[in-house]
């Protein structure tokens, strides 16, 4: 499944935005943590993209992974995500209590 955001991005001065689409793309496995992390902490499809679209901080994963990460509910949502010039494919979603593992800065 794939739809497309507005991101905006602050390009030089306060007041010059560019606006950009970048095309969300789940992966199957994506939806199916997705899912199972709305049963169990109540994290829906739209806060996962939020996470994606305006994270609190992105570090380097594995390789060319990036990883998307956003402070809630007393811990850490993590998104695992790969970018491309049309797209973010979302890996996989998780959510941990280890914020300071992960946290950086």
């Amino acid at each position: 499944m794939s739809r497309s955001v507005d991101v905006r991005e602050e390009k030089g001065r306060a007041n010059e935005i560019a606006i950009l689409m970048i095309k969300i793309v789940w992966t199957k496995h994506a939806e199916i943590r997705q899912h199972a992390w709305e049963q169990k902490l109540g994290i829906t499809k739209e806060e996962v993209e939020n996470a994606v679209q305006n994270p609190e901080q992105t570090v380097p994963g594995d390789l060319t992974i990036l990883v998307a990460q956003s402070r809630t509910r007393g811990g850490l949502l993590r998104v695992p995500f790969f970018e491309s010039t049309e797209e973010r494919r979302i890996i996989t979603v998780y959510w941990t209590r280890k914020v300071e593992k992960y946290w950086k800065g």
